[in-house]
């Protein structure tokens, strides 16, 4: 592709994106040569003498910017039976400073701290039957979002307790939640989508709900299509409101405004576990989960850009030796505090990982990647663009076979 119709299309493609023109994406490359401006910082969450770490797939920021909270699994791969607190909030230093919600979960999946400081958290299935054997009390729990305060009173619950189904009175399989700013609630439902063996009928939407608790509307189905999901694993919102939405098994985050209707999506993030939107609209992304089944070619570890125009800026690789042997490793969950630490909620190593940017890195994230000059080749291939406006239809059409440098403003497509 020449320079001039790089010059040309590259604005042409960003600006759809900014007036709101639904975008899919093509095919992209791997993404894993980002650089790495952080350390890990060992042992830095604290727990209480005797407690181990379980499966932790949740992690956010209080509004005071620097502290964590956590939801993890009872130092398992699930709270049945367990009498200890699921919900943790640790300040600065690691140290724990509260924690509440013991009894009260059965797979803490999700959780959002919204402006006020409440706590969301998603339980994301009910006990099993063998559970249920074992631990009867167990029973009558999950499928549901919890509200707390910051002190852990219970505001707000969504779902019906145990009982898997549709909204309004029910949920299935809720992975996580956030708020806008108005205060309405979005719900990512639907867990077992992106398994190999899911039935046509397997959950996948998003549910709506208002401030204070009514239903409002639900979007999406099983499928690759756009607005269509395979596991809307996690969510996160951006400065403009926009929903960004983790659809693991179809390796792309989606884009959708907060009535539902798709803008874009997004592959170059890798496979997407969790979401992370700070206020500065940097986008955190864990990728807990690809291997050469799933997604060939991509490193799993957290990758960092822009939420504006989807440029990737550098990578945290997870340090797992052999990716194919292993489900998930490395962070689920992802966060950053106003001082520019990342954390990793673990659920195979199972941990809360920090990461601190390296004192030789002054950059900001979105400061340490791309240039135009550094931008890698993309193989453009063959594709066709349609969009419409206003009842015209125009019909951009792109065929090249060769290696193209796209201008940092059209790297949404990479």
């Amino acid at each position: 592709m020449s320079a001039t119709c790089q010059r040309t299309i590259a604005p042409f493609l960003m600006s759809l994106l900014v007036a709101g023109v639904p975008v899919t994406q093509p095919a992209v490359e791997p993404i894993n040569d980002r650089p790495n401006p952080y350390r890990v910082v060992e042992n830095w969450a604290r727990l209480p003498e005797g407690r181990v770490w379980g499966a932790t797939s949740a992690v956010d920021i209080d509004p005071d910017g620097v502290s964590v909270w956590v939801a993890e699994r009872c130092g398992a791969n699930s709270c049945a039976g367990s009498d200890l607190p699921v919900v943790l909030k640790f300040d600065p230093s690691g140290r724990l400073v509260r924690s509440f919600g013991a009894g009260m979960f059965i797979f803490p999946h999700g959780i959002h701290v919204d402006r006020e400081g409440n706590v969301w958290v998603t339980d994301a299935r009910a006990a099993t039957a063998q559970e249920i054997q074992r631990f009867p009390q167990a029973r009558g729990k999950g499928h549901q979002v919890i509200k707390f305060s910051p002190e852990g009173k219970v505001l707000l619950t969504l779902g019906r307790a145990g009982v898997a189904g549709d909204p309004p009175e029910a949920l299935n399989e809720p992975c996580d939640v956030v708020t806008a700013p108005n205060g309405d609630i979005f719900v990512a439902d639907g867990h077992s989508g992106q398994n190999p063996n899911a039935p046509p009928h397997a959950i996948s939407r998003i549910v709506k709900f208002s401030k204070d608790g009514k239903f409002l509307k639900a979007w999406g189905k099983l499928g690759s299509g756009p607005g269509e999901f395979k596991t809307p694993h996690g969510l996160a919102m951006d400065s403009r409101g926009r929903l960004f939405v983790a659809d693991r098994g179809n390796n792309r985050i989606q884009i959708f405004d907060q009535e539902g209707r798709f803008l874009a999506e997004w592959k170059q993030f890798g496979r997407p576990s969790g979401l992370y939107i700070d206020k500065n609209d940097i986008l955190y992304v864990a990728d807990s989960e690809s291997n050469a089944r799933v997604n060939p070619g991509w490193k799993r570890g957290i990758r960092i850009g822009s939420a504006r125009d989807g440029t990737v800026t550098a990578f945290i690789p997870d340090p797992v030796i052999n990716p194919d042997a292993l489900a998930t490793s490395g962070a689920e969950g992802v966060a950053a505090d106003t001082r520019g630490n990342v954390y990793g909620a673990e659920v195979g190593p199972r941990g809360l990982k920090k990461y601190a940017k390296n004192p030789a890195s002054s950059e900001s994230p979105m400061e340490t990647g791309i240039t135009a000059k550094k931008l890698p080749t993309w193989q453009m291939g063959r594709f066709a663009f349609l969009l419409s406006h206003t009842r015209r239809t125009a019909l951009l059409l792109l065929q090249t076979g060769k290696s193209a440098l796209v201008r940092k403003s059209a790297v949404l497509w990479r």
